[in-house]
């Protein structure tokens, strides 16, 4: 099985460093933590993720504003998006109809499974080209 590149951009440290290491413990993931939401797309053209983790609440850049900068980028825009938040409860985001901006949300603090069983899916999704500009109507 391919090692998956995970890119994780939150600006809180503590957190990141927990879902790198959780990720890569599984020996599944290769994470790439960006704590900076203004550096987020130099570190996403070099880093060239398999998804993206995106939260949803950061200072000078909101989840939304950025994920509109990753699909206007011609190397970045159809790389899957899965918003973090802390904002909603586990069991609603667990809900299939749970999404933002056409995105799934996993809510905070993460379950390390359901947050493996979650990439997995969009993952999945993604090889069969299910996934590709999830949300946009062309």
């Amino acid at each position: 099985m391919t090692t998956k590149r995970i890119m994780i951009i939150d600006d809180e440290i503590g957190f990141t460093n927990l879902v790198k290491l959780n990720l890569e413990r599984t020996g599944r993931f290769e994470v790439c933590e960006v704590n900076n939401p203004l550096g987020a797309l130099v570190a996403g053209r070099a880093f060239n993720p398999h998804l993206i983790l995106l939260d949803v609440m950061m200072p000078d850049k909101d989840g939304g504003e950025l994920l509109a900068e990753l699909e206007a980028d011609a190397q970045l825009k159809t790389i899957p998006v899965l918003f973090l938040t802390a904002s909603t409860t586990g069991q609603l985001a667990r809900a299939e109809q749970t999404a933002l901006h056409g995105r799934p949300v996993i809510a905070k603090p993460v379950d390390p499974k359901e947050l493996t069983r979650r990439i997995d899916d969009v993952l999945g999704r993604s090889i069969f080209g299910l996934h590709l500009n999830w949300g946009k109507k062309d």
